[in-house]
């Protein structure tokens, strides 16, 4: 099996974060990863909040994380599927990120997270950088 069709772990986000360019890791309140960039946040592990939880038990859900999307679109794309890890809540109601629970990060694969995280660094960083990035990856640049 390829390496990228593997399924995703949570190190794969704290790794994939820590290898795009010009990020650092900022600690939250509580010392959860906050991956930024120009001190922007791309990717951040959310701690519990009354909006993310457990239909079941109302419990709040400990494992949420956080990644920003290049628009509304590329987010309704995400979370569209009731079968998807990935979910929104209403607090994030135009907000340009989605949410994943790491419990289920397996249900993507390692190439899935890589471009999802790409895309989200992409959306944060300054233009130049992000002309920078896909230039050296032979990309085409953002519209």
């Amino acid at each position: 099996m390829d390496k990228r069709e593997r399924p995703a772990r949570i190190a794969d986000v704290h790794a994939i974060a820590r290898g795009m360019p010009h990020v650092t890791n900022a600690a939250g309140p509580r010392g959860n990863a906050i991956y930024q960039v120009g001190g922007k946040s791309f990717v951040f592990f959310r701690t519990p909040r009354p909006d993310a939880v457990d239909p079941r038990t109302g419990e709040r859900y400990p494992d949420v994380i956080v990644f920003w999307v290049p628009s509304e679109s590329d987010k309704q794309a995400l979370v569209q599927d009731p079968d998807a890890p990935f979910f929104t809540t209403p607090h994030f109601d135009g907000h340009p990120s989605v949410l994943v629970r790491a419990c289920r990060l397996h249900e993507i694969t390692l190439g899935e997270l890589t471009e999802i995280i790409q895309d989200a660094w992409l959306a944060r960083a300054s233009r130049k950088r992000a002309a920078d990035w896909l230039a050296a990856h032979r990309l085409p640049p953002l519209a």
